[in-house]
């Protein structure tokens, strides 16, 4: 425990040295601007900017796994922005699908306009249904490619620097990602073996790590001890079946994590591109660093934050939350599940979770990581007050 402290106290003083020494700006690189965003359920971030002339400010998931920018299609509709069909295809975690577009047009920050960006268009109801709040697009390396950008998540800010030579801070490593649009990073990953792969770099997906199903079986790099259990994450196509348990280590740069939680993915559509990518780590591990996004240099540099010691989310509940006209509503019940063995049902509309009765369903799943303990759940079922029992169960 005194060990634990003393690695907390060391990493709190490199993040302390971050801040004073910001970029240690040399020439070139110039500060150009700074602002706040919000982190949501995963780690994943969320930045306001304006559109053009529009006058209320949008959500933007900043995604370092996109490899352009996007707007919501009723976004699109709301602001009456019209779309010109085209016969690009967008790929992503849940399916693959043709997109239009939205031509030259103009992201505001406070402090930073930016010109002459193509949006393609995309359906992000089900992201906003995720996490409760309206999800107006994605920003990713449209954006990324042209500055460097520090995203900090002790203060939750991000700073917005022209390209030129910089000196980072002590204390991180390096990354020096393969960079077409979107960051493919060598990863060590131990567990029945030791295996040196390449990951996307992603900061827009909410887990932690995920590997395709080809890569795990080709690399055997799972020991046969691990007892996966099945759940249902959320990607552009709609909910997909993944199957989810733990890794012993993960290396990225010189930092190592243990006992990982990792998803394994059947990738039909080969949207991580094995065997060029064998899958990708994601902002729930992400989040621990603070890190520098340099595009033009092809560098990501990460330095450990305050906290690089939060533990990882190991409860398994068997069941997804969503937030759906003023309502969270209970779906994708897994057979056998902890929330079968309760008697949560498809459905149910979610009124409480042990004291929280917030409607807040980010709040929600924040409780219901908690494994090992019983949690209480308040359900309205077709009119029927309900009080449920859940135990979560610890993924292995």
């Amino acid at each position: 425990m005194k060990k634990n402290i003393l690695l907390f106290t060391f990493f709190l003083s490199l993040n302390l040295l971050l801040q004073e020494e910001a970029l240690a700006v040399q020439s070139g690189a110039k500060f150009i601007t700074r602002f706040s965003f919000r982190q949501f359920y995963g780690g994943v971030i969320i930045v306001k900017a304006l559109l053009d002339d529009y006058p209320d400010s949008l959500n933007f998931i900043m995604d370092t796994g996109s490899g352009g920018i996007s707007l919501d299609s009723a976004t699109c509709s709301r602001l009456n922005i019209s779309c010109v069909p085209s016969d690009t295809t967008v790929n992503g975690i849940g399916g693959t699908r043709k997109v239009c577009f939205a031509f030259n047009q103009t992201l505001r920050f406070p402090g930073l306009n930016v010109n002459k960006l193509d949006f393609h268009i995309n359906d992000y109801s089900l992201l906003t249904s995720v996490y409760g709040e309206k999800i107006d697009g994605v920003i990713g390396y449209s954006f990324l490619s042209r500055y460097i950008i520090k995203v900090d998540f002790d203060s939750l800010q991000i700073d917005v620097y022209s390209p030129g030579k910089i000196t980072y801070p002590y204390g991180g490593s390096l990354l020096r990602p393969y960079l077409s649009t979107i960051p493919i990073q060598s990863l060590r990953v131990s567990d029945a073996r030791r295996v040196k792969s390449r990951f996307y770099f992603d900061t827009g997906a909410g887990m932690c790590f995920l590997m395709s199903e080809r890569f795990k079986k080709d690399s055997n790099v799972l020991s046969v001890y691990h007892n996966p259990v099945t759940t249902e994450a959320q990607g552009i196509g709609g909910h997909i079946t993944m199957q989810l348990t733990t890794i012993k280590q993960i290396q990225i740069g010189r930092f190592k994590f243990k006992s990982v939680p990792t998803y394994i993915y059947d990738d039909e559509n080969n949207v991580t591109e094995y065997p060029y990518s064998g899958g990708l780590i994601g902002n729930d591990l992400l989040y621990r660093f603070n890190f520098i996004l340099n595009y033009p240099a092809d560098e990501i540099y990460i330095l450990p934050n305050s906290h690089f010691l939060d533990p990882f989310d190991y409860a398994y509940t068997g069941m997804s939350i969503y937030y759906e006209d003023g309502q969270i509503i209970v779906d994708d019940i897994i057979p056998n599940s902890p929330a079968t063995l309760a008697g949560i049902k498809d459905g149910d509309i979610l009124l409480g979770v042990d004291d929280n009765k917030s409607n807040n369903v980010q709040q929600y799943r924040n409780i219901l990581e908690s494994p090992k303990e019983k949690i209480k759940l308040f359900i309205n079922r077709n009119g029927q007050m309900l009080e449920l029992l859940i135990k979560p169960k610890v993924i292995s």
